[in-house]
């Protein structure tokens, strides 16, 4: 295909690599990047890149990922609750500060001969040229010009967050949670530079209004820093910042936005990024979204015979993934709103229910990379040593270890199959998409007074962890031994769960022939 001219709208990550990966592809072409603010001019702190991250950008563009990772900082990673640590070696993990990763990047555009222009706005319909890419992030005003044609939609989340960052590298990425008279907050925090490192700091929306920060936000002019939640907030983690400062850069408590269109291309504008899509920010960055959109958007351009199939191609390979990220990433999302609640568990067990919140990482793989954590997190579980426990085995060990609850002796972790229709049983059909949603809130509030509490529902991977995640909100809100029912092809998922304090005991049964998605519109529980 013959591309004359091709226009990218945002001069972020995302845009500068689609067009460097364009130009190398398409030599011949004239490629122009449009950025409204200057070259220097960026919002955020540090971004993050995991090894899978790096390994896709090696394989599209090794020369551009040699430089970012020249100037990217290494680290690993921990998760700290009181005085108690749990350490994850992970020396894969890179951030460069957000600034730098422009830098080098729009370095690499102009070498491969794109044109950038800065402190330019525009629209897509006054730019003349074969493809346009909007690349114009989360407000992105081509979606909006043109929403008609993409139909996007956007979720807002309920907790709330700010990114902020501090003048001195942590020792490694961390989680910790600071518990303060208005209520709980939580880090999550990592270096970027040997001097620099980013915050962002959550917490739900009851204690933000009773520290006063509703009114702070309130107060906070468009281009300025709520001072009054960094002051208060760098007091709070002033043990984890060692008494540095907090920096802000328009930082200002938001509520997380989850984008998603029905289309991404219209006639020849195409989004890519946060234009198009956005993943709650514990599981991926839009960094690296945006960036593996390119990769995508290059290679079907580079093989579709016209510009529609090549978009249109574009789209068909990389949605499922975007898809499927999001919906992890929303799993996640719904935890981290509500951590205070596990801040009872041991540290290591914590660890193992954050690393399996959302059904991405296995409890086996995870044990093959953190052995000891796992070990330690295993034993809190089954409070009784588990060192000789092998990543292979660790399902079986999970469900062959005894239970004694309010009573009641069970030899092993699956619930003996007479207890399913016990008198002291209740029945409940999980069929909600959320286990956070109003259905679910009724079912929670208004468990059923039972000695025992039996969660069914559909085969589906998905439909499982959901109910995973009801029967951990069941089992802190009522006394009742909490059952998950689910086929034996997602016992490893379910034997996550039981490690991780979602559930007491689990039934196994077979498989459907056949799996397909159920539409799920409520949670069910008996009268």
């Amino acid at each position: 295909m013959n591309l004359e001219r091709v226009a990218v709208i945002g001069g972020g990550p995302g845009g500068l690599y689609a067009a460097r990966l364009l130009k190398r592809s398409h030599p011949h072409a004239e490629v122009t990047v449009y950025e409204q603010s200057s070259p220097d001019t960026t919002f955020g702190f540090g971004v993050g890149l995991a090894s899978r991250t790096q390994r896709n950008l090696r394989d599209a563009d090794a020369a551009s990922l040699d430089a970012i990772v020249a100037a990217a900082h290494p680290h690993e990673m921990s998760m700290q609750v009181g005085s108690e640590v749990a350490r994850l070696a992970h020396g894969d993990l890179l951030a460069i500060a957000r600034t730098t990763l422009l830098a080098v990047l729009q370095q690499h555009a102009q070498d491969a001969g794109v044109h950038l222009r800065f402190g330019e706005r525009c629209e897509a319909a006054d730019l003349d040229a074969d493809l346009v890419i909007a690349a114009d992030g989360i407000n992105s005003a081509t979606r909006t010009q043109l929403a008609d044609e993409f139909e996007p939609r956007i979720d807002t989340g309920a907790g709330l967050y700010l990114w902020c960052g501090t003048d001195f590298a942590l020792p490694s990425a961390i989680f910790v949670p600071v518990t303060t008279e208005h209520g709980t907050f939580v880090a999550h925090a990592y270096p970027y530079a040997a001097d620099r490192s980013t915050f962002l700091i959550e917490t739900d929306e009851a204690t933000w209004r009773r520290a006063g920060f509703d009114a702070s936000t309130d107060r906070t002019a468009p281009q300025d820093s709520d001072e009054v939640s960094l002051q208060y907030l760098q007091g709070a983690f002033a043990e984890t910042l060692q008494h540095h400062r907090l920096i802000g850069n328009r930082t200002k408590w938001m509520r997380f936005r989850t984008v998603g269109c029905r289309r991404w291309h219209s006639g020849n504008v195409v989004l890519l990024g946060d234009a198009a899509h956005t993943a709650h920010y514990s599981i991926g960055s839009g960094t690296k979204l945006a960036m593996e959109d390119a990769i995508a958007l290059d290679h079907a351009l580079t093989s579709a015979a016209n510009l529609d199939d090549a978009l249109t191609e574009y789209e068909r390979i990389r949605r499922p993934a975007v898809e499927h990220l999001q919906q992890i990433a929303h799993r996640s999302e719904l935890w981290w709103e509500s951590f205070p609640q596990r801040m009872d568990l041991p540290v290591d067990q914590l660890m193992i229910a954050y690393m399996t919140r959302a059904g991405k990482v296995g409890l086996d793989r995870f044990a093959e990379s953190a052995p000891t954590v796992v070990s330690q997190g295993l034993a809190s579980y089954a409070s009784r040593p588990a060192d000789t426990v092998s990543p292979a085995d660790i399902t079986d060990w999970i469900l062959s270890q005894p239970l004694a609850h309010h009573g009641a002796d069970f030899a092993t972790r699956i619930a003996p199959a007479d207890l399913r229709d016990a008198p002291t049983t209740a029945k409940i059909d999980v069929v909600s998409a959320s286990a956070w949603d109003a259905g679910a809130d009724t079912v929670v509030d208004n468990a059923p007074q039972a000695g025992t509490l039996w969660l069914t529902g559909p085969d589906t991977r998905a439909a499982v962890l959901n109910r995973l995640d009801l029967a951990e909100r069941l089992l802190r809100a009522t006394s009742a031994t909490v059952v998950v029912e689910a086929p034996t092809t997602h016992r490893a998922d379910v034997a996550a769960g039981l490690a991780s304090a979602r559930a007491h005991l689990a039934f196994f049964t077979a498989p459907a022939s056949a799996e397909p998605e159920p539409v799920m519109s409520g949670t069910r529980a008996p009268a």
